[in-house]
C-alpha cells in the first residue's frame, strides 16, 4: 500500500487486506469530513520509522493489487468484516494479583451502581470503585509496557497516550452489559482501545460472563454490528485488548452463592489517543 499525503509525499508500507489499519484509511477516503482530525502513526521502512498524520492530509491510497471498494445495494448481503483481539494471560504476577483480591474485598462498601452514559435502565447491571491509585496506576504501567506488541498484533497504527482509564467493576448473580460500543458519542470519540483485566478468588465460583466481541458489516458507508461474534473466556489474571468501536457485550453471569466475594471482577478501561 502507498499512502498519498498533501505536498507530494508518498509512504509504501506492506499491509495485510483484513488489517484494521486498512479499514481506518479507507474510512478517511469515504468520509473525509467525519474523519479530518483522526491521528495516524504509521510504521514504515519496516518499524525503523513513524509517519504521523492527521486525516485530512491523506489524499489517497494505491494497493497492489488493486481492491474495489463497492457500496452494495438496498438489502444485498455485506462482507463481514472480521473482529480482532488480543488476550494475554499472566499479566500480574501472581503476588501482585493476590493483593489486589485482598484490596478489593476490603473496599465492597464503596463500591457503588454502574450506569450507562445514555442513563437507561436495565442495559447494564453491576457494581464499580471509580478511585483506587494503588491498582489503577500498576494496570496503567502494565498496559504501556505490552502496548506496542498489542498494536502490532491489532495491526494497529501507533499513537499518543493522552489518557489511560480504568475502573474496577464486579459482576455477581444474574448481572450482564448489553451491548454497546466505547467510543459512540463525543465524550468518548478518542477512545481507541478498549482493555479488560479478568480476576477473580479460586476456585472459580461463577459461571458465565463471557464478552462477546461482534464483527463488522458496512451499511450506508457506516460500520454496523454482524450477526457474527467471536467469544472470549474471562480467564484469571489475563487482559484483553480490542477496538473500541467494535460493538460488544458481557453475558449474564451465574453466581449461587451472590456473595461478593465470588464476583467476577474485571478492572477495565479505556486507551485515548489526543483529541
Amino acid at each position: 500500500m502507498t499512502l498519498l499525503l498533501s505536498g507530494g509525499h508518498e509512504y509504501t508500507l506492506p499491509i495485510q487486506t483484513d488489517a484494521p489499519l486498512l479499514q481506518q484509511l479507507f474510512e478517511v477516503i469515504m468520509e473525509p469530513e467525519i474523519h479530518a482530525t483522526r491521528l495516524f502513526q504509521v510504521p514504515i521502512r519496516k518499524g525503523r520509522g513513524v509517519v504521523c498524520f492527521r486525516g485530512d492530509r491523506l489524499v489517497g491510497l494505491v494497493t497492489e493489487p488493486p481492491l474495489v471498494i463497492q457500496q452494495q445495494p438496498p438489502n444485498a448481503s455485506e462482507a463481514v468484516l472480521s473482529s480482532t483481539f488480543v488476550q494475554l494471560d499472566n499479566f500480574l504476577t501472581a503476588e501482585q494479583q493476590k493483593q489486589l483480591i485482598h484490596y478489593t474485598l476490603q473496599q465492597e462498601g464503596n463500591f457503588v451502581a454502574t450506569n450507562t452514559s445514555t442513563g437507561e435502565r436495565e442495559y447494564r447491571k453491576s457494581v464499580v470503585l471509580h478511585t483506587f491509585p494503588e491498582y489503577s496506576e500498576l494496570i496503567s504501567q502494565r498496559i504501556k509496557e505490552v502496548l506496542p506488541y498489542v498494536l502490532t498484533r491489532l495491526s494497529m497504527p501507533t499513537f499518543s497516550i493522552a489518557q489511560i482509564e480504568a475502573q474496577l467493576t464486579g459482576h455477581n448473580d444474574g448481572q450482564y452489559y448489553r451491548v454497546h460500543n466505547d467510543n459512540g458519542s463525543p465524550e468518548t470519540a478518542t477512545r481507541e482501545l478498549t482493555y479488560v483485566y479478568y480476576f477473580h478468588r479460586e476456585p472459580k465460583s461463577f459461571s458465565g460472563g463471557e464478552l462477546i466481541i461482534y464483527d463488522s458489516k458496512i451499511e450506508n458507508n457506516y460500520y454496523v454490528q454482524a450477526d457474527s461474534f467471536k467469544t472470549i473466556e474471562p480467564r484469571n489474571n489475563s487482559i484483553v485488548f480490542f477496538p473500541s468501536y467494535y460493538m460488544h457485550e458481557v453475558l449474564p453471569i451465574q453466581c449461587p452463592s451472590r456473595t461478593f466475594a465470588d464476583s467476577r471482577f474485571t478492572i477495565n478501561g479505556w486507551i485515548r489517543r489526543p483529541g
